[in-house]
């Protein structure tokens, strides 16, 4: 596959949220509980700004209005040190388990205080989990009602908790009832077969060795794809408290936290990283068209756009 020269390969995201609010603690936190947990989001996501200050990029920081609400300084620091802040909900809760209502009220409410605290419109969305899937694609109708440019909540890989194997690893647009969406799906590799294989972000950086890693994005790029990464604060805060939870949640959460940031720096070193903002100013083209959402996608060039028929309720 061709890879056009004006899409950039690389672009660097933050989903900024404490450590208990992970999905994997969903079931032994109650969010009402949250305030009563002890907050290292400041100080792990200044460290993520030195690091990031250290290699000379900048990245798109998806903050979680909760997180925002309560830390309304950091949002505007993160934007004066010349990143790019967009919404990361404000629940963290999974978009397919929220009906079309809820999920228009937790992103209005997100979007409106970070907007807030930063002094200005965002344009970008994340969904906690990747929760935008196959069943769950009618958030992009709420997201282009909103006022969002862009989304990267699709993760084209078979998971648990999320993925939507089937559709385009490459950056493409939906045409949905209340305009354009851009959407950046998090980035995949392909050997041999037509299995995708993530790379390049949170526990697929902290879990695997960095070979794996370089291995992975140098066959992306290979393959056309942009390669679309991401990093939780909590996971170069090694110190942070550990929470009683299942040994599977606690397995996907801890394991090699003290191993992360240089993982990390190390990844930075693989070539030139952008926010997303950067690549939306390149309108990435299109090249072809799909009918409809609703059914399987399948990728028709470099770039696609699709038409979302979806319906809302």
């Amino acid at each position: 596959m061709a890879k056009s020269a004006a899409c950039p390969q690389n672009i660097l995201s933050v989903d900024v949220e404490e450590h208990f609010h992970v999905e994997a603690f969903s079931k032994v936190i109650n969010r009402r509980q949250w305030d009563q947990y002890p907050s290292r989001v400041e100080a792990n996501t200044h460290k993520l700004l030195d690091l990031f200050d250290k290699k000379d990029v900048k990245a798109t920081f998806f903050f979680l209005g909760w997180v925002a609400k309560r830390h309304p300084r950091l949002v505007k620091e993160v934007a004066n040190r010349g990143h790019e802040i967009a919404c990361h909900s404000f629940w963290h809760r999974l978009v397919y388990t929220l009906g079309v209502e809820e999920f228009r009220k937790d992103t209005r409410e997100a979007k409106d205080c970070i907007e807030q605290a930063l002094g200005q419109r965002v344009c970008g969305y994340r969904a906690p989990s990747f929760s935008i899937v196959k069943s769950s694609l009618w958030a992009m109708d709420v997201l282009a009602e909103l006022g969002f440019r862009y989304d990267s909540s699709v993760f084209p890989v078979r998971h648990d908790l999320y993925g939507f194997r089937d559709a385009p690893r490459q950056p493409f647009a939906v045409r949905t009832n209340s305009g354009r969406l851009m959407e950046f799906p998090l980035a995949t590799f392909r050997v041999g077969g037509s299995a995708n294989f993530a790379v390049g972000g949170g526990g697929y950086l902290r879990l695997m060795p960095s070979w794996y890693t370089a291995f992975g994005m140098s066959q992306a790029r290979r393959q056309g794809v942009t390669v679309v990464t991401y990093i939780h604060p909590w996971e170069v805060d090694p110190e942070q408290p550990h929470i009683a939870a299942p040994f599977r949640s606690r397995f996907r959460h801890y394991t090699n936290l003290a191993t992360t940031e240089n993982k990390l720096l190390r990844m930075l070193s693989s070539g030139k990283f952008l926010p997303f903002r950067e690549s939306i100013a390149l309108e990435i083209p299109t090249l072809g068209i799909q009918p409809s959402l609703d059914a399987t996608p399948q990728p028709v060039g470099p770039h696609a756009e699709f038409e979302f028929s979806g319906r809302l309720g």
